[in-house]
């Protein structure tokens, strides 16, 4: 059972595990519902402004990879709180000058009600720029990852790949990742949990809590 984001006392940050809020908005795409990625991985993204510098870098680069993520059954999708014809512009500037075209929808949200309900714009924030946030929502509409990069830093598109494949396989193995793990590495197999289990593990030669398993 996932809790809801509401509380009595009000709506609380978006936590891991959590039931990613649904909304439909009109995009650069034509209108989207989160529930038209049910089934898929998606990396749902917000970005300060149109027409800035890290922000555009950062399209640009995703707009490269967007195969590598196709393969892994992953989606892409921005939000930022500009005017849809805002993002239009933007996007038709990018390719112009990068001769790159954005594969990816791009969500207008001039009422901030998305951003507000992903914890994208902050409520005491001077301005309605939205925080750098990346959302990993799993094929069951679940937020498996959060991370929030500054003004002036953007992402790496490297690790959210990465990030991506990392969550695939090891729900499929049921195992975890070890720091700075790449596809063909080995992965960690789960602790023991009882005294038993711990002692027989240690008597096969190998610790109790860092088993490694071929990937």
């Amino acid at each position: 059972m996932h809790e809801s984001s509401e509380t009595q006392s009000g709506p609380r940050p978006l936590r891991l595990n959590d039931l990613a809020p649904g909304f439909t908005a009109r995009t650069t795409m034509g209108e989207r519902s989160l529930s038209d990625y049910r089934g898929r991985w998606l990396v749902l993204m917000s970005h300060p402004a149109d027409f800035t510098p890290v922000c555009t870098s950062e399209f640009v680069a995703l707009a490269k990879h967007a195969d590598a993520f196709a393969v892994l059954d992953c989606d892409l999708m921005a939000l930022s709180v500009d005017s849809l014809y805002a993002h239009i512009a933007w996007l038709a500037d990018i390719d112009r000058r990068y001769g790159v075209r954005i594969p990816f929808p791009v969500i207008e949200d001039p009422s901030m009600v998305i951003g507000a309900a992903y914890g994208m714009v902050d409520a005491i924030s001077p301005d309605s720029a939205a925080v750098r946030a990346t959302f990993v929502i799993d094929p069951d509409g679940i937020v498996r990852a959060i991370s929030w990069y500054p003004m002036t830093v953007g992402r790496s598109v490297e690790e959210l790949l990465r990030l991506v494949t990392a969550l695939q396989i090891t729900d499929r193995e049921h195992a975890s990742a070890p720091a700075g793990w790449t596809i063909g590495e080995s992965l960690l197999e789960p602790a023991a949990v009882t005294l038993d289990e711990a002692l027989a593990t240690e008597a096969g030669g190998q610790g109790w809590y860092t088993r490694e398993r071929k990937s």
